[in-house]
């Protein structure tokens, strides 16, 4: 199965039947990493279980359940654009499958590139190496 690059989550979930619906649960891990907005309307996919032999297969997932490994390695460069500022105050990127990258020293809609100087599972840090012009 091919996995678009644009995947914001990927998550198990059982579905709940309630009086008039049925209910998917969405983890909270997801909205505190970054990934996903609580107030905001997304596209769901729905996937059987490897219980039903289909699980779906993905470059980033082992058959052992491993959690996908973060797009970025520590000392790569990468150029993003500055999405908005966390409650720090520093700048955040999103980049593969909506992994955040917060950068220090930065302001909303700047371009820049950047040497990923720490990876954790869910949000890595990085510093600014250059400050690209919108016209680059």
């Amino acid at each position: 199965m091919e996995i678009p690059t644009h995947l914001r989550s990927l998550f198990t979930a059982d579905v709940e039947e309630t009086e008039e619906s049925l209910v998917i649960e969405v983890p909270k891990t997801e909205v505190d990493a970054g990934v996903i907005d609580a107030d905001e309307t997304y596209r769901v996919a729905l996937l059987p279980t490897d219980s039903e032999n289909q699980r779906p297969e993905s470059p980033s997932q082992s058959d052992t359940h491993e959690a996908p490994q973060p797009p970025v390695e520590e000392g790569e460069t990468r150029r993003v654009e500055i999405e908005n500022i966390g409650d720090q105050g520093d700048g955040v990127a999103r980049v593969d499958r909506g992994y955040v990258i917060i950068v220090p020293d930065t302001e909303v809609g700047e371009r820049v590139a950047v040497e990923i100087e720490a990876v954790n599972q869910n949000v890595a840090f990085a510093s600014v190496t250059e400050r690209i012009s919108y016209y680059d």
